[in-house]
């Protein structure tokens, strides 16, 4: 999914642009599945326009409705509706302690979810915001129901599939051609760790790269074959591991570091298939850019993490990254496969 920026999103509802209307299926699911206990609290994420706040709100919550769209939180405050308070927050960058309560029986993401980048962290902060009970309700397009030239505004069944992951219970139902998802019960899962089949014929070296963000946030991408896996790939002809990693960082993430900045902290070597893989653990401490798609047939998207949330990513780690992320913050990830691992002392 390609980013969207806020002010794409302004022009978009400052120039009459709406969302699909809340249907009857959805209105009927929602109250057989998360109806409004005694002084419910609702946080309904994306709101827009706000028609599914007002539809909470009349259900009997009280509904704290967030969208980073001025223009359309401006549209749904002309709307009067009791139980409904209005607030900008970015729900990927701003602080959540800024909402108005610490938790909440419901929150809502309804044709948002695609939109939001790093999905993992931002699923981790929303569990940390429901009231014992709660439950969090995703409504999404499905990628088969949706022409190619929409794709992007809709989940794909392995990112359905990755959402459900670490809840007691998650429940999907149709509702008129979306997949309406209750979430309830956070379960973190133990990490999984995952090859992505047998290589081509090759002599296995290459670099892994650890990149953080100002936060800390290190990034991951999510991959085509389904596991994380830290940027990076195998080096050149008379290329040097610290040379590898900044261009295949840039190759795959547009990101654009100094080779002479980056550090070989580690040689690493475990075998697949097989075959002896060597892989540089590398640290690029400086670079420029954002992240972005640059090699779809490869990566569905980079997200950044936040420490804490490794070893609850839901998906599998490719290996060769766990195990250079261990090299980083060691005793993070328990139960790691077995690897030779050789540190570089001048780092």
């Amino acid at each position: 999914m390609a980013f969207v920026r806020r002010e794409q999103w302004d022009a978009h509802y400052a120039g009459g642009g709406r969302f699909r209307e809340l249907g009857p299926a959805e209105r009927r699911l929602l109250a057989e599945h998360v109806p409004a206990p005694a002084g419910g609290l609702a946080l309904d994420i994306g709101c827009g326009l706000g028609e599914l706040a007002r539809h909470l709100a009349g259900s009997g919550y009280r509904v704290d409705a967030v969208d980073w769209s001025e223009a359309a939180l401006t549209q749904a405050r002309r709307t009067d509706a009791a139980g409904v308070t209005y607030r900008r927050l970015d729900i990927e960058r701003d602080d959540l302690d800024r909402l108005p309560h610490p938790a909440y029986d419901l929150i809502t993401v309804r044709l948002g979810w695609a939109f939001v980048r790093d999905r993992t962290r931002v699923l981790n902060r929303l569990r940390e915001r429901l009231r014992p009970g709660g439950a969090l309700c995703v409504i999404t397009p499905v990628a088969d129901a949706v022409p190619d030239e929409r794709r992007g505004i809709a989940l794909d069944e392995r990112e359905i599939a990755l959402l459900r992951t670490g809840w007691t219970s998650a429940d999907r139902h149709d509702a008129d051609g979306l997949a309406l998802l209750i979430l309830r019960g956070p379960s973190p899962t133990a990490p999984g760790y995952a090859g992505k089949g047998r290589p081509a014929p090759h002599a296995l070296t290459g670099a892994g790269v650890v990149v953080t963000d100002r936060a800390g946030r290190v990034l991951l991408g999510w991959s085509v074959r389904g596991v994380w896996e830290l940027p990076g790939g195998k080096n050149d002809a008379d290329e040097d591991f610290a040379a590898a990693a900044v261009r295949e960082l840039e190759e795959e993430t547009s990101l654009k570091a100094d080779p002479a900045e980056a550090r070989v902290r580690a040689i690493l070597m475990d075998s697949v298939h097989g075959a002896p893989r060597v892989t540089a653990a590398v640290r690029v401490s400086a670079f420029t850019g954002e992240p972005l798609v640059t090699e779809p047939r490869l990566i569905h998207r980079w997200e950044w993490h936040d420490l804490d949330d490794l070893p609850l990513l839901g998906g599998p780690l490719f290996t060769p990254s766990a195990h250079v992320l261990d090299v980083m913050w060691p005793g993070l990830l328990p139960g790691l496969p077995p690897v030779h691992r050789y540190p570089v002392a001048d780092g």
